[in-house]
């Protein structure tokens, strides 16, 4: 009988999982639609329904490791996600020991992706890096001396929500200004809609990062100019960043990173420009080699196995 642990990803519209072995390979994987769910309880018996469906007879679960929004790592809860309408304190670790009667785990899915690079990806070998994540929020996993930084209550490594604009755009979080509304797939969006209103009068009515990067291969100025907006923004934001920990790699991962040369090489350049002098052309921008792969997944599966 093979042993696998179930790597869960939370996020903030979708929640995906996949059953896991030793060697990072996904033997069976399902989603849920998380942006549906307003009742933790409810969420819980549904994901665990989908993950009981997914086990076959010559599987057995061993671990089950949880990467999701707002994670303390220490108290094995979710606690109060801005980009859920799941609301309140979710035992998860709790729950699922008590179903499944496995050793459970659980972390910032942001911490998730950057244990999935250094597992499985290209962070292997390295002991100073920090990974970005850009999809519905902006989340951030840092590791310094090869180890994930948590802080003293778990909240530590949330560079997307760091305040880049004074009086900015309004974030989930109920602050004004941080990072993760302009430089999540969202706001990019925004940006594009509010510069294109200001250069044509036209008035759109919803789009999204995908239709923008095909605007800019398409050769749009103003979508090439969302992007050049965006990875100023988010230059500025690595910069201070780097001053922290000082790593020497910053992993990208998450949907609007397929916009390429769009975001990446303007991206370098503007940190490169905001870079203390100290730091300047020691850090290593990539690509997350687990793009095309789900990093998180294989990050919280991988917690798993660390625990049993």
């Amino acid at each position: 009988m093979k042993q696998v642990v179930a790597g869960i990803d939370i996020g903030g519209t979708n929640t995906v999982f996949g059953l896991t072995d030793r060697e990072g390979a996904i033997l069976a994987s399902g989603s849920l639609k998380t942006a549906k769910y307003e009742d933790g309880e409810v969420f819980i018996q549904d994901l665990v329904k989908a993950i009981s469906n997914g086990l076959t007879d010559d599987m057995k679960l061993v671990g089950i490791g949880i990467g999701c929004p707002n994670a303390n790592h220490y108290t094995g809860t979710m606690e109060n996600a801005p980009n859920l309408k799941i609301k309140g304190v979710i035992p998860f670790v709790k729950r699922f020991e008590e179903i499944f009667s496995v050793p459970t785990v659980l972390t910032n899915d942001a911490n998730a992706a950057a244990i999935g690079e250094m597992v499985f990806g290209g962070a292997k070998g390295l002991k100073d890096f920090f990974m970005i994540t850009l999809g519905t929020g902006v989340g951030s996993g840092f590791v310094a001396n090869g180890e994930l930084v948590y802080g003293h209550d778990s909240f530590a490594g949330e560079l997307g929500h760091t305040i880049v604009l004074l009086d900015g755009r309004m974030c989930g979080c109920g602050r004004k200004g941080c990072l993760e509304t302009y430089t999540s797939a969202s706001g990019i969006a925004k940006t594009f809609i509010e510069l294109t209103e200001k250069y044509t009068g036209k008035k759109l009515e919803n789009t999204n990062s995908y239709e923008v990067m095909l605007e800019a291969e398409k050769g749009n100025p103003i979508a090439i100019e969302t992007f050049d907006f965006t990875a100023k923004i988010l230059g500025l934001a690595l910069a201070n960043a780097v001053c922290i920990t000082s790593p020497s790699h910053i992993f990208l991962f998450g949907g609007p990173v397929k916009a390429g040369r769009f975001l990446l090489d303007p991206l370098k350049k503007y940190m490169e420009d905001y870079m203390l002098f100290v730091y300047k052309n020691k850090v290593d921008v990539q690509v997350s080699e687990l793009l095309d792969r789900n990093a998180a997944i294989l990050g919280a599966a991988a917690l798993g196995w660390q625990r049993i």
